[in-house]
Formats: C-alpha cells, structure tokens, sequence
C-alpha cells in the first residue's frame, strides 16, 4: 500500500492543453515527468528520429572512429567483445553487422558466465592474441578492465571500449572529490565518462553501439534495422525511458511490429505473441528474458547468433531453445526466492547453511548468501526480494572462485557509490545506483554486510513504498477518447510509468477471482453517484482479500461470494479498453488500494 503523494507540479495546463490540442489531465501528467518548455514537450509527444542526438557528441567518438576506419581500411583482424545479457548481446550484434557492411574482417566473442565472468579477462585477450587478432572493440563492457586493456596494449593490440558503466574511482580520505580510472584504451566512449557533455548520458551499451555504427557511416537501411536491437536492449536492462531513450524505443517499437528480422519473428512466435501487438511488457517479461536465459544458463552465443541470424528456418529452433531454457530459468528462481524468504524468516536448512553470513529482516541492507543457487538468477532474486521487502537486497551465491553476487537497490540508495565505499573487500565489481555485480572471498562477506549496514544512512520511511499520484480523477472521468489520448505518453517504462489516477470510496459490490494462483479478481463496482465500473486486480489476490475482510468483515464475505456489499475501497488506477468478441468497454485496472 505504501505512502501515497499526490504530485502537484505547477504549469499553465489550460496553456498546454489548447497550444498541443491534448487535455489538461495529460498535460499535467507531462508535467509530472518533468517534461517542461514547448520543445521539450513536442519533442515528448512527437519526437521522431530527426530529435536523437549527434553521435559526435559523444567523448572520444572521433578517436574511436579514426582507429576502427584505418583497422577496416586495412584489412586488419578485428574483434568484437560483448557480455552475455541483453544489452552485451544486442550491442555485439549491431557493432559486428556495421563493421561487416563497411568491408570489415571481425568475428565476435561474448564471455562464459561462469568460466570467464563478466567483461574482459585475461583468457580472452590471451585467445585473441592466438587468434591474431589487431584490434578489440568492446560493448557493454570494458570501461573497468583497465589491467586487461593494458595487457592487451602490451601484446600490440589496439582497444576501443564502448560502454555505459559507471567509470571506477576512488574517493579522498575524506570521502569527498573522487579520482576516476579511466583505462589505457587507444579510444573510451562512455557517456559517463568525466568531461563527456552528451545530453543524455542514460543509454545503454546497445545504443552507444548504435551511435558508433551511425559516426562510421553505416548505411541508412541497416541503421534503420539496428534500431531494432538498440530498442530491445534498452527496454531489457532496464533504462529510463526518457529523453532520447523513449524515442528510440517508441520508433523501434514501430519497426519491430512489422520486423523482418528473422531471429526476432522465431522469438515472437515460440512465444505465441502477435509482433503487431508487440510491446514494452513484451520484451521486458517475455522476450528479453529468453535472450538473457542463454547467457545465464549456458553460452550467450545462441542468443548472439539469433540476433545474427539470416535465416528463419535456422531461427526458429534457435528461439525455441531459448524458450525453453527461459522456462527452466523461471522454475530455478521461484526456488531461490522461496529459499530467500526462508532465510531472512529464520528457518529451513537455508539458515543454517549460512546464518553466519545472512542477513535478517531487520537489516537496512539485505546481504543473502545462497551457496547451491545459480550464480546467473542472483540478480532475479535480489530483485524479487527487493520487491517483497523494499530494501537494497545481495545476493551472494558460491563461484568457481570465491563468492559471487548481485544486487537490486531502492530509491535513495546508490549500491554502486556504497559498494564503491568497502571496494577493498573485493575481488571485481562495477554497476550503477540500481543494481551492482561483485566477486569477493567468503571470509569478507560479514565484514561487507556489516559496512555497508553501518554506513548506509537509511531510515525507516525509506523502506515504504512511496505511491506518487499524478491526479485524484474520479471514474467517471475516464473516456474511450481520453484513453485514447494515454498512447501518446507511452511507451511506459522506467523512467516513464503509467500514470496514476485516484479516487476515493468507490463501492464493491461483488467479486470474481480468476486463474489457479488466484492472482486475478475482477470487480463490480459503483461510484457514489451509481454509476458503474468494471474493475480489476492482478496480483497478490490473498492480500486485497486479508485487507477487506480485516476492515469490514462479513461485508467483505458478501463481496467474494456474490454481493452486493457496498464495500468502500481507494484505489489508483489505470484506464484501459477491453476488447472481447467484438465487444467494446472500459476497464479500470487497480494498482493499489488502501
């Protein structure tokens, strides 16, 4: 339920509303997102391919693009070294497709979760140097690998990273100016690289990949296709979906509906999706998960060669593969939460493999050592136990070489800027504020969770989920045509949620709940005017029932066995149409309550 803040940012709605032809409730939601000023508000609403900034922008663009023209121009060996998720993947594809167009020799290689970690090591630098390869350019990767680079240099390499990481720096005695380490590569674009003035340093790895392919000059018909990737990857790790991001997602959106792209068609349908319909949901719950499983639980060299594939009778047993390890990746982490769970509630044999090392629920920060669970769904249920209790969670699971973990975090804690805080107690980490990857011994790991408790500033009130509402709108409200109007805020994503209307009280009169999980309840409901509204629930169907039944007892009985009840409930919601055999009406779909 959390605590719920009525958003109230001050603009000439009216204004907005008559100089964009939209209504004043959209304007204020524009608002909200603090979309502020007419270009900034066009660009929101109407931004197209012509509003991406210049790739030139970007620090040490130039260099890079210097060193990768000579290395084509000279027939010289090049490499392209990715990671083994979404973004590493996506990103390898479109810088290998560019480099290949413009007359390019390159080949790729994406690490081994488990027998090379993430990024560069020296294993593959050893292998490129077997392989004579001249020139390493990596993507998502390689803005941490400043002994690799260098070892690389050493063996007569040259190096271009492209990556979006967090630059390593080390801080004073104090704790204040920072010192970062850049690596010693013949060329680094990183837009959060210190001294980098791009407009919008919040893309991932894919789309400096993309910028890159653009500054080469690669042809307007592949860039056009490598949208598409760039897309994916930035809705599957997960990216605001802001300024230049939104519109790189919403025109990728467009070509992926009607994609020709035969790996992405193979995904679409093993999946039973309609790639017309295709959506951020999509590809964050459905299809980017399939990319990440092969990565997570075997080589991310299939996912890499269905991006890269040509052939659609060749993709489609590719991307039945990964649906398939993606189902058994699903079944693997609903054992790890339940194993989770057990831990920090004190029982089961989970606790006493590792209560030494774990943490309780009283924890500002949740450090969780599961040594049987697979290193590659760490990061899952860090999340999903980040989401049950709303703290920063680790999850730390035995390695091939000491303890590996990942983390989730909240609002108002930056995981990187804390884990940078102890870096003495690891072996490797890198991230950003919300998540973070690390590899330390087992003797450190109380000394971690110990460091970073004491030092993590959080309070109580930090661990309620905060509800911001954009408008307390009642009901009756809502119509086809406004909902309508919602599309041209989408596409909703981190960064850029759905908005959040409230009304107070409206009145249940009866109740079905749907699915075997019971995680569906749909309900009859009217407003106090009498006027009536479908609604519906999906989620934790149990808790909304514990809830009615503690505030209103056998009215709440009468309510799931048929109604009328009258049951008063506050909700926020969101519109939608629901579409049935023909069959046209709104819907409202509840997302809290209270």
């Amino acid at each position: 339920m959390g605590n719920w803040f009525v958003t109230a940012k001050r603009a000439d709605f009216q204004k907005i509303a008559q100089e964009f032809g939209i209504s004043p409730v959209l304007a204020r939601v524009i608002r909200n997102r603090d979309v502020c000023g007419e270009e900034e508000i066009r660009r929101y609403l109407h931004g197209g391919m012509a509003d991406l900034y210049d790739p030139w922008l970007l620090k040490g663009m130039d260099q890079a693009v210097v060193v990768i023209r000579k290395a084509i121009e000279g027939k010289k060996k090049i490499r392209v070294i990715g990671d083994y998720d979404i973004d590493g993947v996506c990103a390898a594809c479109i810088l290998v497709r560019s480099f290949r167009s413009l007359g390019g020799d390159v080949d790729m290689a994406i690490p081994h979760r488990i027998r090379d970690g993430y990024g560069l090591n020296d294993h593959l630098i050893e292998q490129a140097l077997k392989d004579q390869i001249d020139l390493i350019v990596t993507c998502d990767n390689g803005i941490a690998a400043a002994s690799q680079i260098e070892l690389a240099k050493s063996l007569g390499m040259q190096v271009v990273v492209t990556d979006h990481h967090e630059v390593p720096f080390t801080a004073d005695a104090s704790g204040g100016e920072r010192v970062y380490h850049l690596p010693p590569a013949d060329a680094v674009i990183d837009p959060k690289q210190p001294g980098d003035t791009y407009p919008f340093p919040g893309i991932c790895g894919a789309v400096v990949a993309y910028k890159l392919a653009q500054a080469l000059g690669t042809a307007t018909e592949l860039l056009d296709a490598l949208l598409e990737p760039a897309a994916f990857a930035t809705v599957g790790d997960v990216m605001e979906l802001k300024d230049e991001n939104r519109i790189l997602v919403k025109e990728g959106l467009k070509r992926m509906r009607r994609t020709s792209h035969p790996g992405l068609r193979a995904l679409i349908e093993v999946n039973e999706l309609k790639k017309e319909k295709l959506d951020v949901y999509h590809i964050g719950f459905v299809l980017g998960p399939c990319i990440n499983a092969s990565g997570r639980l075997e080589s991310a060299t299939l996912s890499l060669q269905l991006w890269m594939e040509d052939d659609y009778s060749r993709a489609v047993p590719m991307a039945a593969e990964l649906k398939k390890l993606n189902d058994s990746r699903k079944e693997m982490t609903e054992a790890g939460v339940e194993q989770a769970v057990r831990l920090l509630k004190g029982s089961g044999p989970a606790k006493k493999n590792a209560e030494k090392l774990s943490s309780d629920r009283r924890d500002k920060v949740l450090i969780l050592y599961l040594p049987d669970c697979h290193e590659s769904i760490a990061g899952i249920i860090a999340g999903r136990i980040r989401e049950k209790y709303h703290k920063p969670t680790i999850v730390l699971t035995d390695g091939e070489e000491g303890v590996k973990g990942s983390g989730r975090s909240i609002e108002g804690y930056d995981m990187f800027a804390e884990l940078s805080a102890c870096k003495d107690l690891f072996d490797k980490f890198g991230g950003h504020k919300m998540a973070a990857g690390l590899s330390l011994s087992r003797e450190n790991v109380g000394e971690m969770r110990r460091r970073l408790n004491e030092n993590c500033g959080l309070t109580e009130e930090d661990f309620i989920p905060k509800v911001h509402i954009d408008v307390a709108m009642p009901l009756s409200y809502v119509t086809e045509e406004f909902i309508e109007e919602l599309e041209l805020l989408a596409p909703f994503g981190t960064g850029n949620t759905k908005p959040v209307f409230a009304q107070k009280d409206v009145l249940l009169q009866s109740a079905q709940i749907f699915r075997k999980k019971r995680s569906v309840a749909k309900f009859d409901a009217e407003d106090q005017e009498g006027r009536r509204f479908k609604l519906t629930y999906f989620g934790d169907v149990e808790g909304l029932e514990s809830f009615l039944s503690d505030k209103y007892g056998a009215d709440a009985g009468r309510l799931f066995s048929g109604g009328p009840a009258g049951v008063p409930l506050t909700i926020t919601y969101y519109p939608s149409i629901n579409e049935y055999r023909g069959k046209r009406e709104m819907e409202f779909v509840i997302t809290n309550y209270c």
